[in-house]
């Protein structure tokens, strides 16, 4: 068998590759599927059972309400300003690892990078909530529980996964480049508007999508520090658990993915993701 397979690679390559995929398109696109589905059912009002009848009365209702409107827009402007918080501080950060740290530095400041990851994320929510409580260190940051404590805590748990993709992209870049910008007289602000910038750009496409994503779909951190504000994972979470309205919590949380497919669009429009 060992012989056989070796004489034909794209054979060896297709069985390796089936039963991942296979559980990919069953766990994955399978679960997908069955959820956009149930988002066109509706739950009886007086047995609270799953009702199997094709209506558009879930969309109507996130559509025509005000509070899910006001939801929507405030998951998305929360997952892009964590985006820009996370890009503005992981660039010098990653810049300083590739280009200015030595070798060996560079592998502990990644080791650092990635330790908080080892850790719980509940622990981690839970000491921002420590810090950011009206006795906390960092109480000056936020008043009090809301959207400024989810947009701070939501940037530290994401940090990691703009700092590295960043890092990689920078780590890449020849030194070279920025030399020869220098002795054609560019100064700094020029030769990284003109020339570290745009070949890095893909790298922070990469962290985006990343940090963009994560929260978006985001609802423990806002039960945490979040106070009274809501995001559109806890709308699911609260019709999955108390209101016990599957379908509507099928709903909602097609919009986060219709969402990210696109912002995945108009990223591949930009070319970005070619040069990944």
């Amino acid at each position: 068998m060992t012989a056989f397979f070796y004489r034909k690679p794209k054979l060896r390559l297709g069985f390796l590759l089936s039963p991942p995929l296979l559980w990919l398109g069953l766990a994955y696109l399978g679960a997908l599927a069955a959820l956009f589905v149930t988002a066109f059912w509706h739950t009886d009002s007086f047995t609270g059972q799953v009702v199997v009848e094709w209506s558009m009365d879930n969309f109507k209702t996130l559509f025509t309400d005000a509070v899910y409107r006001t939801i929507t827009f405030r998951t998305v402007g929360i997952a892009a300003l964590v985006t820009v918080i996370d890009a503005v501080i992981a660039f010098p950060m990653a810049y300083a690892m590739a280009k200015l740290a030595s070798s060996r530095a560079q592998r502990i400041l990644v080791i650092a990078i990635m330790t908080p990851l080892w850790a719980s994320y509940l622990v981690k929510a839970y000491a921002w909530r420590s810090m950011l409580s009206g006795n906390g260190a960092l109480s000056w940051l936020s008043p009090g529980y809301g959207v400024t404590a989810t947009i701070i805590t939501l940037s530290y748990l994401w940090l990691p996964y703009m700092i590295l993709p960043i890092y990689a992209g920078l780590d890449r870049l020849p030194d070279s480049l920025v030399d020869a910008s220098g002795d054609l007289g560019a100064r700094s602000f020029r030769t990284f508007r003109s020339v570290i910038l745009p070949l890095t750009f893909p790298a922070i496409v990469a962290g985006s999508i990343f940090t963009f994503s994560l929260s978006l779909g985001d609802y423990i951190a806002v039960k945490i520090v979040g106070g009274t504000s809501q995001m559109l994972g806890n709308v699911v979470y609260d019709n999955i658990g108390a209101a016990n309205n599957l379908p509507f919590a099928a709903t909602v949380a097609t919009v986060p993915v219709v969402i990210m497919l696109a912002y995945l669009a108009a990223v591949r429009r930009t070319g970005a993701l070619d040069n990944l």
